[in-house]
């Protein structure tokens, strides 16, 4: 503890009891733990005002993209860690850096004119759907890797995956619905944002990221698994450490800047964590960031606590960048729940019972 990891843009030597909150955050960790309340959860970080208050390390059973099981794994500083899902949001970041290089079509711009390759399948219905919309996830295609497990090969993601040409099948799917009406869980967005940063940037998807985010970041290691065809798993093949999946957390309370330097636009930050659409009841959608609002602290009266929004990564199996703004609080979490129905409850536990809670 007391260690500055990428202290936030402008930030005031913090007066928050730090002490207090990590002892707070382990108390109720370890009890959460020892009550089976959490389970398999393998590696945790919390940050406050970049500076580090709990990093806490576990030992389960974990899976790699495109590897297979794994077995028991003892996890520490180093391991890397699938982070599945969440490697759409660093996507996001990637394609804002791509942006200002002008390596990648504007937001507004036809999605289908990125990919000439494709003029085939040009029609009016497709002509409507813009990059904007990819961000979103509002393309109006027919696409559904939600009702289906992955192990279903229905599932659109593992269809594109399984296809010979993935992009030509996610361009190729029916637009069934009004582009932007409203929001449909597509790792096949992610596909095309990332296609796009590749054929603009002439580097790999993961060659990308490391010169232009990852190394920048001075991150340590990292991986982006990749199917048969070659083609990077773009939607949920990243793979680093808690560290530095924190790093990424902490980048973007800064603004996207990095000791005076600027990493991601500010500009695209704010219009990755501004709501486009609603996913859900709960959350909204930016540039494949979700959005939701949190209630913390001793309700008074009527009153719930205090509200404040969160930025939020989530992958498969438990994987979680959760962003507090107003608290400057930065939680990264790695687990092995994949595949479960009740995979949402460890994290959600973490969040909620053991470190807002623990605020004081």
């Amino acid at each position: 503890m007391g260690s500055q990891i990428l202290p936030a843009r402008g930030q005031q030597q913090p007066t928050f009891p730090s002490d207090q909150f990590a002892t707070e955050v382990i108390r109720r960790l370890d009890q959460a733990v020892a009550e089976r309340r959490v389970w398999n959860i393998h590696g945790l970080l919390v940050l406050k005002n970049g500076e580090q208050i709990v990093e806490r390390y576990f030992e389960g059973q974990d899976r790699e993209r495109g590897v297979g099981d794994l077995g028991t794994v003892k996890f520490s500083v180093e391991t890397l860690h699938d982070l599945r899902s969440c490697s759409k949001s660093i996507v996001a970041l990637l394609y804002g850096i791509a942006l200002q290089q002008g390596k990648v079509p504007a937001p507004e711009a036809s999605l289908l004119s990125g990919f000439p390759e494709y003029r085939d399948l040009a029609d009016e219905e497709r002509s409507r759907v813009t990059v904007h919309h990819a961000l979103s996830m509002t393309m109006g295609m027919d696409w559904d890797e939600s009702s289906l497990p992955y192990a279903d090969p229905r599932n659109s993601e593992t269809a594109m995956d399984n296809a010979t040409d993935r992009y030509r099948y996610i361009l190729e799917r029916p637009v069934v619905d009004r582009p932007g009406a409203r929001w449909n869980y597509c790792g096949g967005a992610t596909a095309l944002l990332a296609r796009l940063i590749a054929k603009g940037s002439g580097k790999s998807l993961h060659d990308f990221a490391r010169e232009a985010l990852f190394d920048p970041l001075g991150l340590g290691p990292t991986q982006w698994a990749a199917g048969p065809d070659g083609e990077p798993f773009a939607a949920s093949g990243a793979r680093m450490s808690v560290r530095d999946l924190s790093r990424i957390g902490t980048l973007m309370l800064s603004g996207g800047q990095l000791n005076g330097q600027q990493i991601v636009p500010s500009e695209w930050i704010t219009r990755c964590t501004t709501p486009v659409v609603s996913s859900d009841e709960l959350r909204r959608y930016g540039y494949q960031w979700f959005l939701l609002d949190v209630a913390f602290g001793k309700p008074k009266g009527w009153a719930a606590g205090r509200l404040e929004r969160m930025w939020l990564a989530q992958g498969e199996g438990g994987q979680r960048l959760f962003i507090i703004p107003a608290l400057q609080l930065v939680i990264a979490l790695t687990a092995g729940n994949y595949g479960m129905e009740d995979q949402w409850i460890p994290p959600t536990r973490v969040l909620r019972e053991i470190v807002l809670a623990s605020v004081p």
